[in-house]
């Protein structure tokens, strides 16, 4: 099995940057592809992207066309699409 995400003591993309590659951000969300097959914190199974938001409510205008999970941090939501 990969390795999770490890949210224990939240989410910092700094402690995988090698491992995540960004694709965009904005000022309190980004979105990052996942370049080593990390294990999902949700379900355990390798994520193909990932979305991180520090709002409160996230509105999609297009969303996940494939499986997705969910995970939250005291400060942020995650999106995990497989």
């Amino acid at each position: 099995m990969a390795e999770r995400l490890d949210l224990s003591d939240g989410f910092d993309v700094h402690d995988y940057r090698s491992r995540l590659k960004l694709h965009t951000q904005d000022g309190s969300s980004m979105y990052l592809e996942n370049r080593e097959g990390l294990g999902c914190p949700a379900c355990g199974r390798a994520f193909d992207r990932l979305f991180v938001s520090e709002d409160d409510r996230v509105t999609f205008g297009n969303p996940p066309d494939a499986p997705f999970c969910l995970a939250r941090t005291p400060e942020k939501l995650l999106l995990l699409t497989h």
